[in-house]
């Protein structure tokens, strides 16, 4: 007897990953369900990258316009008005689509609102009704990571989903959590004028990029009057009248700081209650487990995205997407190749980072050399008066074969565009020197690296 299937696909999750495999598959004639627990189109659309993304250009424009009086203009009365910054920030949204089910639905997608739960490897529930599917992917995406902290059930606090939200900058926030994202969100606040003290446990800041970007930014920060607190393990959080007090460890003594707001940005935890045990997919609290070709430990059942655990970006989510939906459709033997994915952090200046970082490096116990150089090795960093920040690349010890690089400067995420290119195909330095550059331009910075290599 055969089995009676709802829908070729059904999708579990509709951010970057599940998003764009749902519509491939439909695009390619199959039946889909898409199923959202959250806001459609997931975290990156409607939390963190557009909304962020419009604040962060305009906050630039702000923070440009201040540094202007070094250059003869005359910025003193300069203001900001945090209700029209949010408008902007709700028109970018708009203009992207936030929340919106329509391109799913006018693909021919059956968009499904609720929690989905695995019954087995081919049923969903959903709310109170059940789908049946032929094959299954699940990108679900993640959450905030268990930190252990003591917080009273009465203690608000903010979450990096959230916090953008507000309706007015607030005079002091605590960030915990100096990766990317706390970093980027401790230099917003600050631009805005609100007193920031960011702490990690990690000895540094932006502990998983190269120790360079975090060394860097930490005189930036100092600069920005920005208050670091690096091997801080935050433990509980209290009420104090209208403020909270955060308690932390460091230095191995206790010490506690009064602030008005707290912002928890310790990282996510793959969404892996969903009853993965019912369809006998392998997994840890780590994330689920696939293979090169995004397939779990069940044959019709793949992930994609951040349900994987690792390093969060756009770019691997939708580059795993499409392995998966290959494989789904039946395409040959696609195969996930991360070489060239970007890292980003959207501070001033941007950080960029791409292939393998020194640490990786150390850690594998690979042979490699390194060149870092500050940015007015190139005349655009002097006529901008931009000099805070480096190139990095890192190279084969015999072939000089690019690795890997980071950029810390001005426009680095499209500076960092070519050494992707040159690492997804085996290039070496050479190359890169000898491909023609714009002179008296930022692009000028990669050559001119390359040429020192």
């Amino acid at each position: 007897m055969k089995h009676r299937f709802d829908y070729d696909l059904a999708v579990l999750g509709s951010g970057d990953a599940g998003g764009e495999a749902a519509l491939i598959a439909a695009k390619s004639g199959l039946k889909v369900a898409l199923i959202e627990a959250n806001k459609w189109g997931g975290s990156s659309l409607n939390y963190s990258n557009v909304p962020f993304g419009a604040l962060f250009h305009a906050t630039q424009l702000f923070k440009g316009a201040q540094a202007g009086i070094k250059f003869g203009l005359s910025s003193s009365n300069l203001r900001y008005n945090y209700p029209t910054l949010n408008n902007w920030k709700n028109v970018a949204l708009r203009r992207a689509k936030a929340n919106s089910k329509k391109e799913f639905e006018d693909a021919g997608i059956t968009c499904l609102h609720g929690n989905g739960h695995l019954l087995s490897n081919t049923e969903i529930s959903v709310n109170d009704e059940t789908i049946r599917a032929k094959k299954i992917l699940i990108a679900t995406g993640a959450g905030m990571l268990d930190t252990g902290i003591k917080i009273p059930t009465n203690l608000e606090y903010w979450l990096p989903e959230n916090v953008l939200e507000i309706l007015r900058p607030p005079r002091s926030i605590f960030i915990i959590g100096a990766g990317s994202t706390g970093c980027e969100l401790a230099q917003y606040f600050s631009t805005l004028g609100t007193q920031v003290i960011i702490a990690d446990i990690a000895g540094r800041l932006l502990p998983r990029e190269d120790e360079e970007a975090g060394q860097v930014l930490d005189e930036i920060f100092n600069k920005e009057k920005i208050k670091v607190l690096t091997q801080s393990r935050v433990i509980a959080l209290e009420k104090d009248g209208m403020t909270k007090k955060v308690i932390f460890l460091r230095g191995g003594q206790e010490k506690s700081i009064r602030v008005d707001e707290v912002l928890m940005c310790t990282g996510n935890a793959p969404h892996i209650d969903i009853g993965l045990e019912n369809a006998g997919v392998k997994f840890t609290r780590n994330g689920i487990k696939v293979d090169e070709h995004m397939r779990t430990s069940v044959k019709n059942i793949y992930a994609a995205g951040d349900v994987l655990g690792g390093h969060s970006s756009t770019d691997k989510a939708i580059i795993e997407a499409n392995v998966a939906a290959a494989q789904i459709l039946g395409r040959g033997k696609a195969v996930v190749d991360y070489r060239g994915v970007i890292r980003t952090t959207n501070i001033v200046p941007e950080v960029a980072e791409v292939g393998d970082t020194e640490d990786d490096l150390i850690r594998h116990d690979a042979k490699y050399n390194k060149q870092v150089l500050p940015l007015n090795i190139v005349q655009k960093a002097n006529t901008s008066d931009d000099t805070m920040g480096f190139i990095k690349l890192i190279t084969a010890k015999k072939s000089n074969k690019i690795l890997g690089a980071t950029i810390m400067a001005p426009h680095a995420g499209l500076l960092i565009q070519e050494i992707a290119l040159a690492i997804r195909f085996d290039m070496t330095t050479d190359d890169l020197a000898n491909a023609p550059h714009l002179s008296n331009e930022w692009s000028e910075l990669v050559r001119v690296a390359c040429e020192q290599v």
